[in-house]
């Protein structure tokens, strides 16, 4: 497996590579969907239950960086393969063991296997094939993590309501047995560091520094609402119990047509391919706010919803790996670091204001902070870019970037 792959065994790598992407989403999120569930079963609050997505995230945010540079040198097969293993390990345990607490310990032990996938796993999609293949090796695996809301969530919270929340984790868990296999016994044994994805062709800290922003304010905005969704819809808008996996569904097929519309854009209008989706966002969770009252108003927003945020993370990543300003996989860990900031301060923002304004609150709240994000991006974006040709134009300086 040392020997670069065959093109037949390099499309059948990434497809677990897609997989695994799929399965560590669905298992951050899935508390969304089943949050009353999983709190009448433990009898816990509904806040003690979006907690677990403030956990998960929150682990992910610490660890990404520091354990990303300290397993920096294990070939790829083996370190993305113990990953996997570790996510099907704690996930079975920790459905099958006990309650809350155990329940909460072993997510924190699959983040932290998370932590370092997101940082390698684009790399090692891109490593796959040709350099002029990478950007689409790249969009497929974070397609798969966008699939996670289309069909991972959906799936899963109609399977949980069905079957119990316990069966919809370990089904999960199942899906990522396969992809460890996959990447095992696909995945060329090489070095994070090696290879033409390494680093990015066009380093630009500027550009990097103001996606971090971005990013940690929308993703910060988007969970104060989305960790709540279930409840809104419920509580709020009036919906049934047993429609919520078909709107979620709803939201999820709204997300196939972002995807394919991240990746036309991420090529031809990098900028905008970022504008887009964070501008959406703040006007679709301004919107259910004001129309939460509206069922037909709310379905419509949710599908919108659903249609932009699979958008931010694939345009993000792409553009890292054009502009990381050293090696991708470092710029890769704190951006997936500042990404769970946002989900385990959304989560927390969101339940440490239900007391006050309710779950509705919880959507103004999310919506005036992506509103800052796209301002921000659309008034420094600008200045960034123009420095950055300015920049590009002085002659004798060099953009590689330092190992």
């Amino acid at each position: 497996m040392s020997g670069t792959p065959t093109n037949a065994r390099s499309v059948a790598a990434l497809g677990s590579l897609m997989l695994a992407a799929f399965c560590y989403l669905t298992i951050e999120v899935l508390p969304v969907g089943l949050l009353p569930v999983i709190a009448a079963d433990l009898g816990v609050s509904l806040s003690a239950v979006g907690l677990l997505v403030t956990v998960y995230g929150l682990t992910v945010a610490i660890f990404s960086v520091p354990l990303t540079r300290l397993v920096r040198g294990i070939p790829r097969r083996h370190l993305i393969t113990g990953l996997l293993a570790v996510f099907v390990v704690s996930t079975t345990a920790t459905v099958t063991v006990g309650g809350y607490p155990v329940l909460a310990g072993g997510r924190i032990v699959t983040a932290l296997s998370q932590a370092v996938f997101w940082a390698v796993a684009a790399p090692a999609a891109a490593a796959l094939f040709e350099p002029r293949m990478r950007g689409r090796a790249v969009a497929a695996v974070f397609g798969g993590s966008s699939l996670a809301p289309v069909l991972g969530l959906p799936a899963a919270t109609w399977l949980g309501q069905q079957a119990g929340w316990r069966v919809a984790f370990l089904a999960v868990a199942g899906l990522a047995l396969f992809a460890t296999a996959g990447v095992a016994l696909l995945l060329p044994t090489s070095s994070p560091g090696d290879g033409h994805a390494a680093v990015g062709p066009e380093p630009d800290a500027r550009a990097f520094r103001l996606l971090l922003v971005v990013v940690s304010l929308t993703i910060t905005g988007v969970f104060t609402a989305f960790t709540y969704l279930t409840p809104f819809l419920t509580g709020v808008a009036g919906f049934p119990d047993g429609s919520i996996s078909a709107i979620l569904l709803v939201n999820g097929l709204a997300g196939l047509g972002g995807v394919a519309v991240a990746g036309f854009l991420s090529e031809r209008a990098p900028r905008v391919s970022v504008l887009l989706p964070v501008g959406l966002l703040a006007l679709v969770s301004l919107g259910l706010w004001l129309a939460a009252h509206h069922q037909l108003a709310v379905i419509v927003l949710v599908a919108l919803w659903g249609f932009a945020l699979p958008q931010v993370p694939s345009a993000v990543q792409s553009r890292i790996l054009v502009i990381a300003p050293g090696r991708t996989d470092m710029a890769s860990a704190m951006m997936g670091a500042l990404y769970n900031v946002g989900i385990a301060g959304g989560a927390a923002l969101g339940g440490s204001l239900l007391p006050y304004g309710g779950v509705r609150g919880d959507y103004l709240a999310g919506g005036l902070l992506v509103a800052v994000a796209f301002t921000v991006l659309a008034v420094a974006g600008g200045t960034a870019t123009a420095a950055t040709v300015v920049e590009k134009d002085v002659p004798g300086e060099s953009r590689r970037p330092r190992p």
